[in-house]
């Protein structure tokens, strides 16, 4: 068993897709229009790119947006995205104008940072030594 795709819920697909895309670095796997709303829309890794798919998922559901609220007025990421190195990654995007909530913070076997992913989302990004 694998895990083929996973989801993160936003408030605008194309705001979403320019974000994950042009800013963080992702690149366009799946746009299927799904009859007038909503389109289906993945992306993946460039370094992966038949590997685990990220859904970005419409927020229109009513309990997509108390959840969301709930969860960014905690701190709490929605999900964490591995990268090779946090301060370099955190230097790249904050010249981007990317927002930090949390600047990189070393603690032990894992490095991470939260950023807002400006679609509703706090998104963390981590690199684990051990």
């Amino acid at each position: 068993m694998r895990i083929n795709l996973t989801s993160v819920l936003v408030d605008d697909q194309d705001t979403a897709l320019r974000f994950y895309t042009d800013v963080l670095g992702f690149v366009l796997k799946h746009d299927i229009p799904m009859g007038g709303g909503p389109r289906w829309l993945t992306v993946v890794s460039p370094e992966d790119p038949d590997g685990t798919e990220l859904v970005l998922e419409p927020s229109g559901h009513p309990a997509a947006k108390p959840f969301k609220d709930a969860l960014v007025a905690d701190g709490i990421p929605y999900t964490s995205f591995a990268v090779d190195d946090v301060a370099a990654e955190y230097e790249r995007l904050r010249a981007l104008g990317v927002r930090f909530t949390q600047e990189p913070v070393d603690m032990g076997p894992v490095t991470t940072a939260v950023l807002d992913d400006t679609c509703g989302n706090l998104i963390q990004i981590a690199h684990q030594t051990g």
